[in-house]
């Protein structure tokens, strides 16, 4: 469920509470977590005595980069790979705090922190990448991704270019991550209600005054929900273990029979690309 806005809330508080605390240790409790190295031994190692310089995300990927100190001087120690998929939580906590019930990896800091990767359906996912080797050769669907929606790649032009022949409907295009990165099922509905287009259109039979209103409602609905720390439907949590706001102020998704908030209409639901799409009838 963490689309892009969540990813980033998450970037956002592991860069106020993890930087340059150093990692003691850590405890793998589910071994498929870990994609790279095969060794779980190897993957505690090398994060051993390491400390995290930054954090960065890419679509709904958060990358970790990493550093070993030498008393003044430090060297770059890889990176840490996340990949929260459905249900993952990264939540900073104290170390005697209970565990939760779905805790697959704990991560131990100095001053008795710890950080904990808690994960209900078990696909997140996490890497160790070795230093100068790019992240994308080890964590592979980082090479699938389209444009950052907040970067210059992604512009009404190329939208245009992506869409125009497409005999597909422009929800299932949202929901592809070669064409925008970081988009999903929630901010698709939320885009295509403020561009006043219903989720099964086709591609193909958008006008270019369509696909402008898309491209600004697209950076428009992620910037708010970023400002409002994400969605909560489900399992979503901040790492201090708080709640998104946007569920509160969506427009259509999650809201099936409810009134729009423009026109006063039901907002219907149906499935369209094996997930749900919400709409309103009348503003779209």
């Amino acid at each position: 469920m963490p689309e892009l806005p969540e990813v980033e809330t998450v970037r956002r508080g592991l860069n106020q509470v993890t930087l340059g605390h150093e990692i003691l240790g850590g405890d793998v409790l589910l071994r498929r977590t870990i994609a790279h190295p095969l060794s779980v031994d190897e993957f505690l190692t090398r994060l051993q005595k390491v400390t995290i310089s930054g954090w960065q995300r890419r679509g709904k990927y958060l990358l970790a980069e990493l550093e070993a100190r030498h008393g003044d001087t430090s060297s770059t120690a890889g990176w840490l790979g996340v990949h929260l998929r459905m249900t993952g939580q990264l939540l900073w906590v104290d170390q005697d705090e209970p565990l939760q019930k779905h805790t697959r990896v704990r991560l131990f800091f100095q001053n008795n922190r710890e950080l904990r990767f808690v994960d209900l359906r078990t696909f997140g996912q996490m890497w160790w990448v070795p230093p100068s080797v790019a992240p994308e050769s080890i964590v592979t669907g980082l090479y699938r991704l389209g444009p950052e929606p907040f970067s210059d790649g992604f512009s009404v032009e190329y939208l245009v270019s992506k869409l125009k022949n497409r005999q597909r409907s422009i929800k299932a295009a949202l929901l592809d991550q070669e064409l925008v990165a970081g988009v999903g099922n929630i901010y698709a509905d939320e885009a295509l209600f403020l561009g006043g287009i219903r989720p099964q259109t086709l591609c193909a039979a958008l006008s270019i005054e369509q696909i402008e209103r898309l491209h600004m409602a697209i950076i428009q609905v992620l910037q708010t929900s970023i400002e409002s720390g994400g969605t909560t439907f489900s399992d979503f949590l901040s790492v201090l273990g708080v709640n998104g706001n946007y569920g509160g102020i969506a427009w259509v998704y999650g809201r099936r029979g409810e009134p729009c908030r423009v026109c006063g209409t039901p907002i219907e639901r149906i499935k369209l690309a094996g997930r749900s799409s919400h709409f309103c009838p009348n503003c779209q």
